[in-house]
């Protein structure tokens, strides 16, 4: 009994109350937890609103339908999107990935209905984005492209087209960076490979057009459409070529004669050591350095896949593939094919793809001549191709286009009556000169007797066509002389240019032809001028047609005047040019056209711009003779303003050269100007106005054209500031010229006899007139040189008259104002040089004749003198004069109360002159 009691204690039952909790074990777990609410606003903020389309769908949503399996659902996203983005172009840039993405992958949707809306979209986004933005992007879309490119489809390949059309509108460069693959997918749009029977292995596949019966056009449509877009691709290709010579006219990027940029240069700076001139050995086109290293081209560097055209063995493998392909596509359009009694005349179908055919090889032509080994690129191709050409190409040449008729669907009058349909744009004289150009390309001199034969036959048809007096545009214009000059490299005898050189200048002698036209036909003559005048002396044999179209440049430029500046700048450069080579011809004709191209009213000189005019007036120097006559219009053209100021200085500076008094070490021309004429000319220059304006001026009266005072007998004619300006800036030009003639006295004696004769006894002056004798007085004026007694008077009424008219200016005329130093410079400067002038000038202020409202001028003039230092130690020397002007002035004002201008004139008299003088003390001051 006592064991079952002690195990019962061990393991003892709780008893539980009612209503009591029950007690926690002592090994429970606690598994009561507490949670809080997280806050994350950034993430829960929403954008806003998307824009939505008319179902009330944003982008995001029609973003989404498009990989749902139904052809109308994705159609009617495609058309929301374009929906969406033409209203709020703001969102493309927020989703141009997925919306790039989406559209790209359905180039190759296979319903024509979702394809024609994606491109209906592209379109859209391409007017709408940078190629900077879509750059990152465009290799998705470039992969799209070549896979629909190369689909089994017929739909796919059609609709490809479209997107190519668009991207190489939009993003050319873009595109053209991945020509190594779109290439091949052009050669395989329009063939197949095939195993060559010549060889078992496959080492060589041949390729071979293809007929695909189950398209919706013909198969010979469908090459013109995709040969259209690899014309449009390649010319992508060669504009992304900045170095590849263009067609026509243009200059070979190692042509001697290529454009090169002109080094403006101020020969004063020059002279001052102010500006360094750097000259080259080959003429300033790049600097010469010997070195034996070359830099290597940064595509070399690149795998050839990705070099795409620029590599010469990846352009020789496309040569080599598609130039077979586009023979077949040739004799398929040839007239072969058509009816024998067609000949060579075409229709226009078959036109249009000869023509996509030639200018396609033109362009790999092209893309040839942009390597380094363009020779031996040359030679390549006339190796493999000049046979299967002359064989194919020139069997029928020259083409012209068939014109089929089409009779009218409703005729009123149910006739035979018909009408001549139009050529669809084609150009059968472009493909006939593309043709052209592809040929002489692969002719040289070396190979002139082999090639004579279809030489010739485009030797006709170039002199034929140049003849004929039909209108051509500037496409045929350009791509015609193009052929005419490779033809006159070819063969550079006389007997076989001269043809073509006049055949060329009978086209140049049609009347309205477009400027476009116009100026290439400038560039042809002036670029076979330039290649003639290089031969040597000895070979050298002068075209006549050339020349007589020199002689007749200068009549050209007097007609055509300010009509076209651009043909204008054209001439005036080929004249230029010519005259700077002595070209005889040129220069007559240029002399005998001389005064009508200066004359200062219409001539073309004052018609045309401030350029064109410097190019003008630096062909007086190039002339054979300077009449009077001639140095009369360009004085007046000085004169006038109708040139620069600065214009006007170079051509008074290509005239001293001209004279006798230019320091020359050898005699630089043989008909120098006349000394009587320099003479003439400079000083009919400085005077500014002509002896009829001059007379004409004495008839006006009063102000404000006319400052007068009762002491002078010389009035003063107020000119505009502009020309007051102008006549004075040459006026400067002038004095340095008369300054550098040796003799200085003798060419003072000759400017003062024209002064006395010409301006001495006039009543009214121009004050720029005025201002500019007392200038170049002051310029000229030494010790050898004598004033006779007119001059001095003269001389010293043009100072009181121009020191009254500078005291009265009324400080609130700003354009007079601007004169001031000037005139007062040159006037204090004359009567420190001239201590007579100075004398002659007091003498003449007899303040008795004039009015009391002058005093105060006189007094205030008489002051300024007495402080000036150049002139105190002559005042000192003039006292007695001074003392009396000033006596006369008390005595008319006696009566008076004094004012404070006299009071300024005693005082300056005491301190400047009384002080330094041994006559009669100062003056007393009467208060």
């Amino acid at each position: 009994m006592t064991k079952k009691r002690k195990h019962q204690e061990d393991f003892q039952k709780v008893k539980l109350k009612v209503g009591k909790k029950k007690p926690k074990l002592e090994n429970a777990t606690d598994t009561t937890f507490k949670t809080k609410t997280i806050q994350i606003p950034e993430q829960l903020k929403e954008d806003g609103i998307l824009p939505t389309q008319n179902r009330k769908l944003n982008i995001k949503d029609l973003l989404s339908q498009m990989h749902h399996y139904s052809a109308g659902v994705k159609q009617n996203a495609l058309l929301g999107l374009k929906d969406i983005l033409s209203q709020y172009p703001h969102v493309v840039d927020a989703h141009l990935s997925s919306i790039i993405s989406e559209v790209a992958a359905v180039f190759t949707d296979k319903d024509s209905g979702v394809r024609g809306a994606a491109i209906h979209l592209l379109q859209l986004l391409a007017s709408k984005i940078r190629a900077e933005q879509i750059a990152p992007f465009f290799p998705l879309v470039s992969a799209h492209l070549s896979s629909a490119m190369t689909h089994i489809s017929e739909g796919i390949q059609e609709d490809s087209l479209k997107v190519l059309d668009v991207l190489l509108e939009q993003y050319p460069t873009l595109l053209t960076d991945r020509s190594s693959i779109l290439l091949k997918n052009f050669v395989e749009l329009i063939s197949h490979q095939q195993l060559s029977k010549r060889m078992k292995s496959r080492e060589k596949l041949s390729w071979m057009l293809s007929v695909n019966p189950n398209r919706k056009v013909t198969s010979q449509q469908w090459r013109l459409n995709v040969l259209m877009r690899l014309k449009k691709f390649l010319q992508a290709v060669v504009d992304g070529f900045s170095d590849v010579e263009d067609e026509g006219l243009q200059e070979p990027k190692d042509s001697p004669h290529s454009v090169r940029n002109a080094v403006c240069i101020s020969w004063k700076a020059h002279a001052n050591n102010q500006q360094h001139v750097q000259l080259y050995g080959d003429g300033g086109l790049r600097p010469k350095i010997n070195s034996s290293f070359r830099l290597r081209s940064l595509t070399s560097v690149m795998d050839s896949t990705e070099k795409g055209l620029s590599s010469a063995e990846n352009l020789k493998s496309f040569i080599e593939i598609i130039i077979p392909l586009l023979i077949e596509c040739w004799i398929e359009a040839s007239p072969a094919q058509s009816a024998p009694i067609l000949g060579n005349l075409l229709e226009s179908e078959s036109q249009q793809l000869m023509q996509q055919v030639l200018s396609i090889i033109h362009l790999l032509w092209k893309l040839t001549k942009q390597h380094d080994e363009t020779y031996k690129m040359e030679v390549w191709l006339r190796m493999n191709y000049l046979v299967d050409f002359k064989h194919h190409f020139m069997r029928h040449f020259p083409y012209s286009l068939q014109e089929t008729i089409k009779h009218k669907k409703k005729d009123l009058y149910k006739g035979n009556k018909c009408c001549m349909s139009s050529s669809n744009n084609v150009d059968h004289l472009l493909l006939n000169l593309t043709l052209c150009d592809i040929m002489v390309s692969l002719a040289s001199a070396s190979t002139l007797q082999t090639d004579s034969g279809w030489l010739d036959m485009i030797r006709k048809f170039v002199t034929d066509t140049l003849q004929d007096d039909s209108r051509l545009n500037s496409k045929q214009v350009n791509r015609l002389l193009g052929v005419t000059w490779r033809l006159m490299q070819i063969q550079q005898n006389k007997v076989a240019t001269e043809p073509l050189i006049k055949a060329v200048y009978t086209l140049y002698q049609q009347r309205n032809l477009a400027i476009p036209v116009r100026v290439l036909l400038l560039k042809f003559f002036s670029r076979v001028y330039q290649k003639e005048d290089m031969r040597t002396q000895r070979i050298r044999s002068r075209s006549k047609v050339l020349s007589r179209w020199l002689a007749s440049l200068p009549q050209q430029l007097t007609l055509l005047g300010a009509k076209n500046s651009e043909l204008s700048n054209q001439l005036i450069d080929i004249i230029h040019s010519a005259a700077s080579r002595s070209n005889k011809e040129l220069l007559q004709s240029l002399q005998a056209t001389a005064d009508r191209i200066y004359d200062p009213l219409d001539g073309t000189l004052v018609l045309l711009p401030a350029e064109t005019q410097r190019r003008l007036v630096q062909l007086v120097y190039f002339l054979p003779g300077l009449p009077t006559s001639l140095l009369a219009c360009l004085s007046r053209c000085c004169i006038m303003g109708r040139v620069s100021s600065e214009l006007a200085a170079t051509l008074i500076g290509i005239l001293h050269m001209r004279s006798s008094f230019a320091v020359w070490k050898c005699q630089v021309q043989d008909n120098s100007v006349n000394d009587v004429d320099y003479f003439s000319f400079l000083f009919s220059t400085l005077i500014g106005f002509s002896r009829e304006e001059l007379t004409s001026l004495q008839g006006i009266r009063g102000k404000p054209h006319i400052s007068q005072t009762q002491l002078s007998p010389v009035r003063l004619y107020l000119t505009d500031l502009d020309q007051f300006l102008h006549h004075w800036a040459v006026t400067e030009m002038i004095c340095h010229s008369l300054s550098t003639i040796p003799s200085q006295s003798q060419c003072f004696d000759i400017l003062q006899t024209g002064i006395c004769k010409y301006l001495v006894g006039l009543v009214v002056i121009p004050d720029s007139t005025a201002g500019s004798v007392l200038c170049a007085i002051n310029k000229l004026l030494d010790q050898a040189c004598i004033l006779n007694e007119n001059l001095h008077k003269f001389l010293a009424s043009c100072c009181y008259s121009l020191l009254y008219f500078l005291l009265t200016l009324d400080k609130e005329d700003a354009e007079h104002v601007q004169k001031r130093d000037l005139l007062w410079g040159s006037c204090v400067s004359a009567l420190a040089l001239l201590p007579r002038l100075l004398r002659l000038m007091l003498q003449s202020l007899q303040v008795s004749r004039i009015c009391r409202e002058e005093l105060p001028v006189v007094a205030q003039l008489l002051r300024l003198l007495m402080q000036h230092g150049q002139l105190r130690s002559h005042m000192v020397t003039n006292e007695f004069l001074v003392q009396q002007i000033i006596k006369d002035i008390m005595t008319l004002k006696s009566g008076d109360v004094q004012e404070q201008w006299l009071t300024d004139l005693h005082y300056c008299f005491n301190i400047y002159l009384a002080s330094h003088s041994q006559g009669p003390g100062p003056i007393n001051t009467v208060y």
